[in-house]
């Protein structure tokens, strides 16, 4: 089985809670979300706002799906392989 390199939590969980990230917000993303926040609500969320902070959490969030979809198609080829 191939060896996948977890990515680093780039906050701490007292941080995720002192900037009262939601539990279901807090992945390896949630270092770009802190700051979209903080600029959706300086901006009153105006959608038009914040748009490199929100591009840079999409892609985050993006980048994590793609690691996520290969690891398990990795697991999956493997566990083919055994049987």
């Amino acid at each position: 089985m191939a060896d996948f390199k977890e990515p680093e939590m780039k906050v701490t969980a007292e941080e995720m809670a002192s900037a009262r990230i939601p539990l279901r917000y807090r992945d390896y993303c949630a270092h770009m979300l802190i700051p979209l926040n903080k600029c959706r609500h300086r901006t009153m969320y105006m959608p038009w706002k914040c748009e490199e902070e929100r591009h840079a959490y999409e892609e985050c969030q993006y980048r994590d799906f793609m690691r996520r979809s290969k690891m398990l198609a990795q697991i999956k080829q493997d566990a083919q392989s055994q049987n």
